[in-house]
């Protein structure tokens, strides 16, 4: 008998079906049922929130991508529209964006900067205030691969983390263009909400310990590991134009959220 239990759906769920959540709409309908009858995918989304931190009256089993109707709260890196014609960034494109499949670590840090004025003959040096800024972030998340629409998700994923960290060089349609800025969004309003954000660095671990299969792309194939971890550090980039528009009133008061600003 079919059951929406979380728990006893990950209890008697093994195989393929951990990773259904890094999948597009061209292929959902194939896990579509096993996701309805056991409530698996609800599970998967749940891991780590405590209890009644769900919303109310919010199916994430029979959520769609990209649905702010049924609150999506899953990190997600924005997709350029230049990118979205490549045959290797399919999967992504379907997600709209690069989706950790399962929730990463982000560490996020802010500081305030401050100089010491130190006189002659005084105990105490004067703390001067110089700027403040929001500092680089770094997402790490884990990808496990097990099939071939998991494989050519993590192709995706590492093709579009070396081309987002590139500028447009040489015989380039946009000649001369830095890397460009996209969109971080995660966890909601006040999380991340269409954060402006550069990547600055990326790193994929291939790890020996485990075993590496083989997916459909590029005419010889290509080996991908079946568990591997991508770390990203993003920098928030706000425009000149935006910073001067910067209210701190409005700030406090959670305006950002709602004129979409990004600010953090």
């Amino acid at each position: 008998m079919a059951t929406n239990d979380p728990q006893a759906s990950v209890e008697n769920t093994v195989g393929s079906a951990v990773n259904v959540g890094n999948i597009g709409p061209k292929v959902q309908s194939a896990v579509n049922d096993f996701i309805g009858d056991t409530g698996f995918g609800k599970a998967l989304r749940s891991i780590g929130l405590l209890p009644g931190a769900q919303p109310i009256g919010t199916g994430f089993t029979d959520a769609q991508w990209d649905s702010s109707k049924d609150l999506d709260w899953r990190v997600r890196l924005s997709m350029p529209n230049l990118y979205k014609s490549s045959p290797l960034l399919t999967p992504l494109v379907e997600t709209n964006g690069l989706v950790f499949p399962y929730t990463p670590q982000i560490l996020i840090e802010s500081s305030a900067q401050y100089n010491s004025l130190s006189p002659t003959h005084n105990n105490y040096p004067f703390q001067t205030y110089e700027s403040s800024r929001v500092n680089a972030m770094t997402i790490i998340g884990e990808f496990f691969v097990e099939n071939e629409i998991e494989g050519r998700y993590w192709v995706a994923a590492v093709h579009y983390l070396r081309s987002i960290t590139k500028m447009a060089y040489g015989y380039s349609s946009n000649q001369g263009s830095p890397p460009p800025v996209i969109k971080l969004n995660g966890y909601g309003d006040y999380v991340f909400n269409n954060v402006p954000v550069t990547v600055q660095t990326f790193t994929v671990d291939l790890p020996k310990d485990v075993d590496y299969i083989q997916v459909g792309v590029g005419d010889n194939g290509t080996w991908v590991p079946t568990r591997s971890q991508i770390s990203v550090a993003v920098m928030p980039t706000y425009s000149r134009k935006s910073v001067q528009q910067f209210s701190l009133d409005a700030f406090v008061n959670g305006a950002y959220v709602v004129n979409g600003k990004g600010f953090i």
